[in-house]
């Protein structure tokens, strides 16, 4: 009897360390395993960030000559016809009627929208602030006057600023839009503020703020 139960201790022993370095096992197996997938993100190119469109914008609040002349300052900076915005509202405090048009806008894409975008924060001083990037993994900003971005100053058209607004993405965002066969984009895949803050401090060596 004394024999069995000492053979029950040892397997219950053995059992007992089975146990406690099981999971000690599991996880010093599962190290490299997680150092391949990040290596594995990092190297998948449809992981790359890139800039999806530059939307540019000059709200005048007035139609007549001073919105003309902002879609010139656009047609100049963009090489492309501009889009007038209508008002959606009536607001009679700063004398805006509905279906008004009041501003004009741009939207960039491709090497266009990296050199507009490149020329934009060299204004900044590639320095922006943390509320400039937003949950989606966006980032806007504002420009005073238009002509720090290389335009010839006019007399006749005067000094106009500028929101300028850009939209990051990643390789496979269009099953989201497409017409047919639509799906949601993973959430893993989606960019993040965080990941957009990345970009921009590698691609243009940025420097981003706290807020005062």
């Amino acid at each position: 009897d004394a024999q069995e139960s000492r053979g029950l201790g040892d397997v219950y022993k053995r059992q007992y360390q089975r146990r406690v370095r099981g999971p000690m096992a599991t996880t010093t197996q599962q190290k490299p395993a997680e150092k391949k997938e990040k290596r594995a993100k990092k190297d998948n190119p449809m992981r790359k960030i890139t800039i999806e469109k530059l939307c540019i914008n000059i709200c005048v609040g007035e139609s007549g000559e001073r919105l003309h002349r902002a879609a010139k300052v656009l047609d100049a900076l963009c090489r492309q016809t501009p889009v007038y915005s209508k008002a959606r509202f009536t607001v009679r405090s700063f004398g805006i009627r509905r279906n008004e048009q009041i501003a004009v806008h741009c939207t960039l894409r491709g090497p266009r929208a990296r050199d507009v975008l490149d020329k934009a924060l060299k204004v900044k001083e590639y320095e922006l602030i943390e509320d400039n990037f937003s949950e989606a993994g966006n980032f806007g900003f504002g420009i005073k006057e238009h002509i720090d971005l290389g335009l010839k100053y006019d007399p006749t058209i005067g000094i106009y600023g500028m929101d300028i607004y850009c939209v990051l993405g990643r390789k496979g965002y269009r099953v989201a839009r497409r017409k047919k066969k639509t799906a949601k984009v993973g959430h893993s895949h989606r960019v993040t503020r965080e990941d957009a803050m990345n970009w921009f401090k590698t691609e243009f060596e940025g420097i981003i703020l706290k807020k005062k």
